[in-house]
């Protein structure tokens, strides 16, 4: 048996305790009510959502939260905070994390930890500079990508299959996978370069992470983003509807589209005031679809959610967690090296220290502070990107304040305490009203 994750939330939320239905003694086709969606009201909607937050259904409520506080704070401190510069820049520095916090978000959704994904990273940025050094017969800057992803993704299978196949905890393996990259790119910055630093002579590569749509071109993606999400959210509806299962009422979902549009087209002008909308932002808003729709909308999807819920049910159900396991770790790879390359393409260098300082800190509390249980089988893609907004326009705010950096670890794990125990506290208040 398994979950759909775009209606466990919703589920529970709607009621204390589902009727359960065993297997082995389906109904007769021939006595099984007819169902029918109930037709709701938008202040039916919103006491069943409130329902929902009592009882532990938080979703995306704290991250909201926690943005206006931030927006607010940093806002007043300074006014820099709010300039298009800014702004821009932020769109900028967050597209590295949400890349890799992406892959970490799967991770955590089947209760493991991968605590090597910053310097696996380090490891796909060094790779593809390395091999398009013009001594190192100039490699096409497509190959290149290709190889260094190749090589992160086999990283990610290695220790999948440590992890599967020795039953070693994932965070021993992934702690000394950190201590053995980290490694790997000393070896390999050491080997190749004697100031400790290597640039990136690739205009394409460059190009990823410092440029820039026109202004019509970021309104054309803009309308494009918003209309695919009108059409996902009325399609959700009525597949929903037509299953029997509580939807969305119409008049909430063209609030909802209002809403997005509102924030999407004055986030589009704001940034065309100034350089226009990077490119890298438009990758990761393509990726943010791809991998939501493998999480919500596959087979495989389905069964990272079963695995978190409980392996041992999964196991029973006929899935092979190991198979999904391994798969998760290769995206976690797979995405940690694409991360990694656009964070070389920003800085259009890579370094001995890359991969290091507080990369793996933000990128996993960008996932926890995002929603992601740290227990397993709860949370969306979404919240890689809204944790990594989260993060980002916390150390923006703290840089344009010349903070001290230990104050700035402090803030920041102070920020992750926080995001753990809301999660801690609505799990207990889920359990304690016999929601799963």
């Amino acid at each position: 048996m398994t979950i759909d994750p775009s209606t466990e939330s919703q589920a529970g939320a709607a009621s204390g305790a589902a009727p359960v239905v065993t297997p082995e003694e389906p109904l007769p086709p021939a006595t099984q009510p007819a169902l029918e969606a109930p037709a709701e009201t938008l202040g039916g909607y919103v006491r069943r959502w409130w329902q929902g937050v009592l009882a532990g259904e938080l979703g995306s409520l704290p991250i909201i939260v926690g943005l206006v506080v931030i927006a607010i704070v940093f806002g007043t401190l300074d006014d820099t905070f709010f300039t298009e510069r800014n702004f821009t820049n932020l769109l900028l520095q967050m597209a590295a994390i949400a890349t890799i916090a992406i892959g970490v978000v799967f991770v955590l959704l089947i209760g493991e930890i991968d605590l090597s994904v910053a310097f696996v990273s380090a490891v796909g940025g060094v790779t593809m500079t390395l091999l398009l050094r013009p001594d190192a017969s100039d490699w096409p800057w497509w190959l290149a990508i290709a190889v260094a992803l190749a090589v992160t993704t086999a990283i990610g299978l290695l220790q999948a299959l440590v992890i599967t196949k020795a039953g070693v905890p994932s965070f021993v393996v992934t702690l000394a996978g950190l201590l053995i990259w980290s490694g790997v790119v000393l070896i390999l910055m050491t080997e190749y370069s004697t100031s400790g630093t290597v640039r990136i002579q690739n205009d394409t590569v460059v190009g990823i992470a410092n440029n820039f749509l026109s202004d019509a071109e970021g309104w054309v993606v803009g309308a494009v983003a918003l209309a695919g999400y009108a059409l996902t959210q009325a399609q959700t509806a009525r597949s929903r509807r037509a299953r029997g299962l509580d939807a969305k009422p119409g008049v909430v979902i063209v609030l909802q589209v209002a809403g997005l549009a509102a924030i999407t087209f004055a986030a589009v002008w704001y940034a065309n005031r100034d350089r226009g909308v990077p490119q890298v932002t438009v990758l990761v808003l393509l990726l943010f679809l791809f991998w939501s729709f493998v999480a919500s909308r596959t087979r495989f999807g389905r069964h990272v959610y079963a695995v978190g819920g409980s392996a041992e049910a999964a196991r029973r159900a006929g899935i092979n967690v190991d198979r999904v396991r391994i798969t998760v770790f290769m995206i976690a790879g797979f995405m940690a090296g694409l991360g990694g390359i656009i964070l070389a393409s920003r800085l259009r260098s890579v370094a001995t220290n890359t991969g290091g300082g507080n990369l793996l800190l933000n990128v996993i509390a960008a996932a926890v502070i995002g929603g992601t249980s740290l227990f397993g089988g709860r949370g969306r893609v979404v919240s890689a990107l809204l944790g990594a907004l989260v993060i980002i326009a916390i150390e923006n705010g703290m840089g344009l304040l010349n903070l001290a950096t230990g104050t700035r670890f402090v803030i920041t794990g102070l920020v992750l305490l926080a995001a753990v125990l809301v999660d801690a506290l609505s799990k207990r208040r889920r359990a304690a009203r016999g929601v799963v």
